[in-house]
């Protein structure tokens, strides 16, 4: 992951910077404890307790040491600077959807893969539907293969 270039909003630096301090504070001296109470138990060649805690322990160092890697190598999305007149990472979409099985209307943030959470509204920029919409205008109709089949998107608005 050195060197890759992660785009986040503010926001997103934010959280991740939130993830990263409760991972190296609260989840660390969690397993810290869990380590130490499962030392007490006695002989660790037989403990699954303290074998537990370590494999535990190495999945948050591990993961402290991506959230490190990544927010060094951090571009943020200057918000203000993004024209209504385009799609681009960080635009809010509103599209109209075709299909073989009717239409809907739907509306969505285009963000970078690691702010993406389809649940919330919010799409990668690296996805299906990302990819065929950055840089497109108000008005503009474009086919997209997904999982799922191919869908129309007609862009019906574009804000920050």
């Amino acid at each position: 992951m050195a060197g890759k270039r992660v785009v986040l909003t503010q926001k997103g630096l934010e959280d991740l910077k939130k993830k990263l301090e409760f991972l190296e504070t609260v989840r660390r001296n969690e397993v810290i404890e869990k380590i130490k109470v499962a030392r007490s138990y006695g002989d660790l060649s037989e403990n699954s307790e303290y074998d537990e805690a370590k494999n535990e322990q190495a999945k948050v160092e591990a993961e402290i040491a991506d959230l490190t890697v990544m927010l060094q190598n951090v571009e943020i999305i200057d918000e203000s600077k993004l024209s209504n007149d385009t799609v681009n990472l960080g635009s809010t979409v509103k599209v109209r959807i075709v299909t073989d099985r009717g239409e809907r209307e739907k509306e969505f943030q285009i963000l970078g893969s690691n702010e993406a959470n389809p649940r919330e509204g919010k799409i990668s920029d690296d996805s299906p539907v990302g990819k065929a919409l950055l840089g497109c205008k108000l008005g503009d109709e474009v086919d997209v293969t997904t999982p799922a089949g191919v869908a129309k998107y007609c862009i019906l608005e574009i804000s920050r």
